[in-house]
């Protein structure tokens, strides 16, 4: 494929699989990549309560270091096969900014490379993990008036995420900006505001960052589509905004998945 792939979760992720990081590195070298961001889901900022069943939306702190010293010994091991880059996807969570910053503070310094997510949306109620299950959207959904409030109330804190001040280290890449969009067969949005979504494209453009051009929406049973889809990249390509090509692999077998479905014209980036 000759490709970077720049969101790939680990078996420190306690909601994915226990295949090993020699599994991942291995297929990606199979598949041709030429590099790869190992981005696993941070810890959840501290006081924050993960609202998931199982408390399973992102690694234990008491982790982070030794996934942090495997990585290092990964890009020593590998260093004439592919280049390894150690990241993290951070949450973006609205009224958690400062602890976000503050453990932005202490371990950004040893990170190559971030992305930073929204899955917890707030609402009257609280917080919910938005793609957790169609059954938790649905949940939010009746929270709000229409479906067109939920994409409001989404787009809007992913606004809020790309404006927030989260210190030196804070991510340079915005993950999958359609995530909302997982259940859209079965919560279909006839009359999008392609306007919010503008919006959002348009401050991404402005802080110069870059868009994860996300392909497991394809293999999601109710999207079949990539985060973004092919009318939100037309406008980011627009905007000269970088795109960077992630799986979101949980598993080994889901490197490249999506890679194909990708808008051909649209020239990806490595982010470092």
């Amino acid at each position: 494929m000759n490709i970077y792939d720049g969101h790939i979760h680990t078996p420190y992720c306690p909601h994915g699989t226990k295949d090993s990081f020699h599994q991942y590195i291995e297929r990606a070298i199979k598949l041709g990549y030429q590099a790869m961001t190992f981005t696993e889901h941070a810890p959840l900022p501290q006081g924050f309560e993960d609202p998931t069943p199982d408390k399973d939306s992102g690694m234990q702190l008491e982790n982070l270091e030794n996934y942090i010293e495997q990585i290092t010994q990964l890009k020593k091991e590998y260093s004439e096969d592919i280049l390894i880059h150690t990241g993290l996807e951070i949450d973006y969570i609205e009224g958690f900014e400062n602890e976000t910053t503050a453990f932005l503070d202490r371990y950004g310094p040893y990170l190559d490379d971030s992305i930073l997510s929204v899955h917890f949306l707030k609402t009257k109620s609280g917080y919910h993990c938005m793609d957790y299950s169609p059954d938790v959207f649905g949940k939010i959904l009746e929270e709000c008036n229409s479906i067109q409030d939920l994409y409001s109330l989404y787009y809007n804190t992913v606004k809020k995420s790309v404006n927030a001040d989260l210190g030196a280290y804070k991510p340079r890449r915005i993950g999958h900006i359609s995530l909302v969009m997982k259940f859209k067969n079965k919560y279909p949005n006839v009359d999008i505001n392609k306007n919010e979504i503008l919006e959002t494209i348009d401050l991404i453009a402005r802080q110069k960052i870059q868009l994860d051009y996300n392909g497991s929406g394809v293999n999601k049973p109710l999207c079949r589509e990539p985060y973004p889809p092919d009318w939100i990249i037309s406008e980011a390509l627009k905007r000269n905004i970088p795109l960077v090509y992630g799986s979101d692999a949980h598993r080994a077998g889901e490197l490249g998945q999506g890679f194909g479905e990708l808008k051909q014209e649209a020239p990806l980036t490595h982010p470092i």
